[in-house]
C-alpha cells in the first residue's frame, strides 16, 4: 500500500518534536530541508529526503535500554563502539521505529536513516544524501554560505567523501575512535571517486 507521504512526513514530524529537545528538532528540521535540496538536485524524490530527515533523530532522548531494544531488532550485531557508547544507536532504532511504529516500509529510507550516524558500504544516494545533510544543515556552527555554493558544487560521492573526511579529521583531533563501518565508507567512496 502506497503511503501519503504528506501525512506521513506530518505525523513524524509531531512525534519528533514531541521526543526531543528544541534544539534537536530544529536540527531535524533543518537536515530534513537539507535533505530535501539534495535529493531535488540528485533526482530524488525530496518528500523522501525530507521524511527522512525528520525522523533521523526522533529516538535520540531514548534510554539506553529502549535504544538497545529498537536497534536489536534490525538484524545487525551490535558493535563494541555502540555497546561503550548506546546513543550511537539512535539512527538504527528511529529506522526500527518508522517502520513498525509508523508504517514506513520504504527500504531507502530506512537504510538512510539507520546509517546516518556511521556510514557503511553499498549505500543508496539517499543515505549518502542524509548522511551529509545531518553534518552539513546550516545550523551547524562551521557551515558558511561559501562554504556549501563551494561543496554543493561536487558530484554526490566527491560531495560525501569530502565530508566524510572532514569528519574523520575533527574526530582524529579529539581523538576519538572511528567505527569499523565508517572506515569501509571512505575506502569505497575512495575506489569510487578515483575510478
Amino acid at each position: 500500500m502506497q503511503i501519503n507521504l504528506d501525512d506521513k512526513i506530518e505525523e513524524i514530524r509531531k512525534y519528533t518534536m514531541a521526543a526531543v529537545n528544541e534544539s534537536r528538532y530544529e536540527h531535524s528540521v533543518r537536515t530534513a530541508g537539507m535533505c530535501e535540496k539534495l535529493c531535488e538536485k540528485n533526482g530524488i524524490d525530496p518528500k523522501r529526503g525530507y521524511l527522512a530527515g525528520i525522523a533521523h533523530d526522533m529516538c535520540k532522548k531514548m534510554d539506553d535500554d529502549l535504544l538497545m531494544k529498537f536497534a536489536s531488532k534490525d538484524g545487525n550485531p551490535i558493535t563494541q563502539i555502540e555497546k561503550d557508547k548506546p546513543s550511537l544507536l539512535h539512527g538504527r532504532a528511529a529506522a526500527v521505529k518508522i517502520r513498525q511504529d509508523f508504517g514506513v516500509e520504504d527500504e531507502e529510507i530506512i537504510q538512510a536513516i539507520a546509517n546516518h550516524t556511521f556510514g557503511a558500504e553499498h549505500l543508496c544516494d539517499l543515505a549518502k544524501i542524509l548522511y551529509i545533510s545531518d553534518k552539513i544543515e546550516p545550523g551547524r556552527e562551521h557551515i558558511t554560505k561559501d562554504y556549501l555554493d563551494e561543496l554543493l558544487k561536487l558530484p554526490l560521492n566527491e560531495m560525501v567523501y569530502t565530508v566524510l573526511k572532514e569528519n574523520l579529521d575533527y574526530l582524529a583531533k579529539k581523538g576519538k575512535s572511528v567505527s569499523g563501518l565508517t572506515m569501509k565508507f571512505m575506502k569505497e567512496l575512495e575506489r569510487d571517486i578515483s575510478k
